[in-house]
């Protein structure tokens, strides 16, 4: 008999070699599968993780237990019956010997908080952000962010986890998300969860997938410019002339300090990467959206559209197509998607012109004719003239709320703002017809009318004078304009106007007009 000795290392890497051949792969979860985790009521559950491939995968909710099978690479998706609102439950997943418990689980209503820096803004940094801690204990009200990840590769998951609001969680949460939510709760009561993946200034075409964008057929030019970035930009040598141009400037600062002098101007700021920002198309649809698709939802609430105002006209065909996007990829029907119209913003000006804004508040107000489903929450008094980020995010949320609670809910509330309907030339007048949906026109903090422009063929717009004929008419007229054609309203970065419904809700801006706007050819 032969005797075969074996190098101590060599013996040490049999074992781990056996030891990994024998031990289970580990069961794993997404975070979205958490402790205080809400689920969404009355409809399919779906709960998906990770194992061995080929491994039996069982998942129990209540007296409810499904059995599913591993796929090859390992991944599983399990479907369970729907749930009224309640809890708490426990959720419990076994593969083989491995076994995860979530405990605390309710169920409820689920919606998702996203958009750009305005979503992003949190309860910290609101009005009032000190007594709205205090008052923020709601047990039925859980919450949960997804981190800023931009990548042009799929995620599955995310570091996070769901919290119960409670006044030490909530401070740096969705300030309209957590005001939406809590007027969703207190009014339905039932649990309500909200998750956030807003990142702050956000382009839309970062949320919409690549093949996408590209099979429309309508961003051509813009593919063109981030594949022409793709292809040149270097991360590591535009750090390296940073640091060079940061050195140059420090010695011309030291000299000036030496003799005297002020501090030169111009001082290196460092690279972003473009290609882990969030404006590279598909970049946030990869990164913080596609952890969380499949999850079950009531809907979605979005504020953004501030980075996309130089393309307004883009913005038409964009906006749309991202909403239809995630509801494909969801599966899980025409969910509700319900926007905020940008707010006033910049100086005020007493002369009709032209504005970006305007244009793009145009384009969110179009994409309620090209979708199912889709609500807006007019903000146009809500804004600051020197702030992007208006600080009352509470009246944004009950605006997104009253959208929520008349559509989904099924209460007998004003949701709508007053909107712009039909013309008609009444000598030298414009009589405008709105649709108020259930209430009637008013006015604001004046009774003239402000806000109201009119011009005849040559385009050119003069304030006009404008008086409410009845609950849904409005008579425009100027001596300066003998033969009207067209009539804008509220047309401007931070137009002064004050025509509202009787329950406050401002109209939305508009023109009667189709004349070429200034973001036209900006792709």
């Amino acid at each position: 008999m032969k005797l075969h000795w074996f190098h101590s290392g060599a013996l040490a890497t049999l074992f781990t070699v056996l030891l990994i051949g024998s031990a289970q792969a580990e069961l794993t979860l997404p975070n979205l599968f958490t402790d205080h985790m809400v689920l969404q009521r009355d409809k399919p559950i779906f709960i998906w993780g990770t194992t061995d491939k080929g491994a039996e995968v069982s998942v129990a909710l209540g007296d409810q237990k499904t059995t599913v099978t591993a796929n090859d690479n390992g991944k599983w998706k399990a479907e369970l019956k729907p749930l009224p609102a309640g809890g708490p439950h426990e959720v419990v997943v076994r593969s083989g010997d491995a076994e995860k418990v979530i405990t605390d689980v309710l169920v409820g209503e689920v919606w998702v908080c996203s958009g750009q820096s305005n979503m992003q803004w949190d309860v910290n940094a609101s009005n009032d952000a000190d007594i709205e801690k205090l008052t923020a204990n709601f047990p039925q009200l859980r919450l949960i962010s997804v981190p800023q990840v931009g990548t042009q590769e799929p995620q599955d998951n995310f570091n996070g986890k769901w919290d119960v609001c409670t006044p030490d969680t909530v401070g740096n949460f969705s300030a309209v998300g957590y005001f939406f939510g809590r007027q969703l709760q207190q009014t339905l009561n039932v649990p309500v969860g909200l998750i956030d993946n807003a990142w702050g200034g956000s382009s839309a075409e970062a949320w919409v997938q690549r093949d996408v964008l590209k099979s429309s057929g309508k961003f051509d030019e813009l593919l063109a410019r981030w594949e022409k970035t793709e292809a040149t930009y270097n991360h590591e040598q535009a750090v390296e002339q940073y640091k060079q141009n940061l050195e140059a400037w420090k010695e011309k600062a030291a000299q000036a300090k030496k003799d005297g002098k002020p501090q030169p101007g111009g001082q290196p700021r460092a690279p972003r990467n473009p290609l882990t920002n969030q404006h590279r198309p598909a970049n946030l649809y990869n990164g913080v959206l596609n952890p969380i698709i499949g999850y079950g939802i009531r809907g979605v609430i979005w504020y953004q559209g501030e980075s996309n105002a130089g393309r307004a006209y883009q913005y038409r065909e964009l906006f749309p197509l991202m909403i239809q996007n995630w509801r494909d990829k969801w599966g899980q029907d025409e969910f509700p998607f319900y926007w905020v119209q940008l707010a006033d913003f910049l100086q005020e000006r007493d002369q009709p012109g032209d504005s970006a804004w305007a244009e793009l508040r145009e384009a969110q107000t179009m994409t309620l004719d090209r979708l199912p489903n889709t609500g807006q929450a007019v903000i146009i008094d809500l804004g600051e003239a020197e702030d992007i980020h208006p600080k009352n995010k509470q009246d944004v949320a009950k605006r997104l709320a009253r959208l929520a609670l008349a559509n989904e809910y099924g209460y007998k509330i004003i949701s709508q703002s007053p909107r712009y309907k039909s013309m008609k030339v009444e000598g030298d007048a414009i009589v405008l017809e709105f649709d108020t949906y259930g209430s009637q026109l008013d006015y604001f903090d004046t009774r003239a009318l402000n806000g109201f422009t009119i011009a005849g063929e040559d385009k050119k717009f003069v304030n006009a004078k404008a008086d409410i004929v009845d609950g849904t008419h409005v008579r425009v007229s100027s001596p300066e304009v003998k033969e009207p054609v067209a009539v804008r309203y509220a047309w401007g970065d931070n137009p002064v106007a004050n025509l509202q419904n009787a329950q406050g809700l401002p109209a939305t801006p508009f023109r009667t007009d189709d004349w070429d706007g200034v973001t036209k050819n900006s792709n």
